[in-house]
């Protein structure tokens, strides 16, 4: 018998998912505090992934995260989507590829 350890959030369901393959799952409750830490970790878990490998399922991974942290704050996602598209309309997005090199003043 051999033991691999792991120590980071997953998915609800990642523990039915292993004890289906015939393993087993040692898994706990996060507190509030530890939570807050541990989707914080996550996110930079899952934005190091999408980097490394590029593709569109690491990047649906990262906007669950982030949904998850804007449940955990209280945010509803409609009231975060208001914020981003307000942000958007006064700075623009980034579909010109503007990349800022220098700025000067008198």
């Amino acid at each position: 018998m051999s033991e691999r350890y792991y120590h980071k959030l997953v998915r609800d369901n990642i523990p039915d998912i292993i004890e289906n393959s015939g393993k087993r799952a040692m898994t706990r409750q996060l507190s509030a505090n530890e939570y807050k830490t541990e989707l914080d970790r996550k996110l930079l878990e899952e934005t190091n992934e999408y980097l490394a490998e590029g593709n569109t399922e690491e990047l649906a991974d990262i906007v669950e995260v982030v949904y998850a942290i804007l449940d955990f704050r209280g945010i509803d996602p409609n009231s975060f989507e208001e914020l981003r598209l307000k942000k958007r309309q006064k700075n623009g997005g980034f579909a010109k590829r503007c990349y800022l090199e220098s700025v000067i003043s008198d």
